[in-house]
């Protein structure tokens, strides 16, 4: 199984604005397989040495470096670390700290030294969901199950869900009640199943408290209609599995949930560029590097999309956005692209990082601004 550590929001925000004058950012490919796993320590090893020359050449202290490549060699050396792992791990390293984040997308190689922190390929797993959550529901039983990345979908212990309806109403089945002059039979039988997935509800809490990924609800109705009703989970997906999951594995669960979590990371990128091509005649999106970067430095971008690959290195102007391209990729620069991914997350803006062929015109970047500048 592929264990994973999403960051959150905050996380992110805190990320972004970090400043400090050796912020190391790795990326590489790892494998929840742990007899495979040498290759990505190999491959950390030589990026470690590549942030160093990239640190020596930007003539930073040897004082400075030291720390850097400690705890870097620290966590090459930690075998329970490298035991349980996804696709994907970003590094976030300076003389003081050392964070991590297993992702379960595949991303690209990199290691990028500047003052700042290189977060667009991480920004992909929290826009683009890969991680979501299945909730098969039936009347005579309730799983929860985890979609992560490409492997297979797995059945997870929630510990505050009830057994079943009858369990939550306390007899011997659910078709039948009567008080307060109410009717037995199918309303009884209604009144139980909402209470059922009132505590479903409930019991879901405790897992899906300040995350963002997808809830795929499996099941058929009546508990299909009325689990929506009484939801109480924001990302509740608008497509669910509509057939019965009583006695469907795991897996097979978790392939008809992959279309729909791959069908919302769809509708999004259309979403965008619909939009996109309303604003552009209103003089309210482009592709220019050089105007996104002013427009997100003045608060102006609302949505940005980016390639989530690719590093245009250079400085963008703390002022006035004005954008400064360095050809040779010096650890006095930064990612542009990245830059601007950042000042638009300051100023409450949204950004989603996806390849480059889903951005209009196929650039590096397309900016829907809120206002026209």
């Amino acid at each position: 199984m592929l264990y994973v550590d999403i960051p959150s929001q905050g996380e992110v925000a805190q990320l972004v604005s970090a400043r400090g004058e050796a912020q190391i950012s790795i990326y590489l490919k790892t494998t929840p397989e742990t007899q495979h796993i040498d290759a990505a320590r190999t491959k950390l090893k030589q990026l470690t040495q590549d942030a160093v020359a990239q640190l020596e050449q930007a003539g930073v202290a040897k004082r400075t470096i030291w720390p850097i490549e400690e705890q870097l060699h620290d966590l090459l050396d930690d075998d329970d670390f490298w035991r349980l792992q996804a696709n994907s791990l970003a590094i976030f390293v300076t003389p003081d700290s050392l964070r991590s984040y297993r992702l379960p997308n595949h991303l690209s190689e990199t290691v990028q030294v500047a003052d700042r922190f290189h977060l667009k390929p991480l920004l992909r797993a929290v826009s683009m969901p890969q991680h979501a959550f299945v909730l098969a529901l039936a009347e005579n039983e309730v799983r929860v199950i985890e979609l992560l990345g490409d492997q297979p979908a797995q059945e997870i212990r929630v510990t505050n869900l009830p057994k079943d309806a009858a369990s939550v109403a306390g007899t011997a089945n659910v078709n039948s009640r009567s008080y307060s002059g109410r009717q037995g039979g199918g309303e009884g039988q209604k009144h139980h199943l909402r209470q059922y997935a009132r505590a479903v509800d409930a019991g879901l809490r405790g897992l899906l408290s300040g995350r963002s990924e997808p809830l795929i609800l499996a099941a058929t109705d009546p508990l299909l209609s009325m689990y929506r009703t009484i939801n109480t989970y924001p990302h509740l997906a608008q497509d669910a599995i509509t057939t019965s999951p009583v006695r469907v594995p795991a897996h097979e669960l978790g392939t008809q949930a992959r279309e729909i979590v791959d069908g919302i990371n769809d509708a999004s990128v259309k979403a965008f560029g619909d939009l996109y091509a309303a604003r552009e005649n209103e003089g309210r999106a482009t592709t220019q590097v050089a105007r996104a970067a002013r427009a997100a430095t003045f608060g102006a971008v609302d949505t940005l999309l980016v390639d989530m690959d690719s590093v245009v290195p250079g400085v963008v102007d703390e002022t006035t956005g004005e954008v400064t391209f360095d050809t040779d990729q010096t650890a006095v620069s930064y990612g542009v692209i990245d830059e601007i991914a950042g000042r638009v997350l300051a100023n409450g803006g949204k950004v989603i990082a996806v390849r480059r062929a889903d951005i209009p015109q196929e650039a590096e970047l397309a900016a829907v601004l809120r206002y026209a500048i």
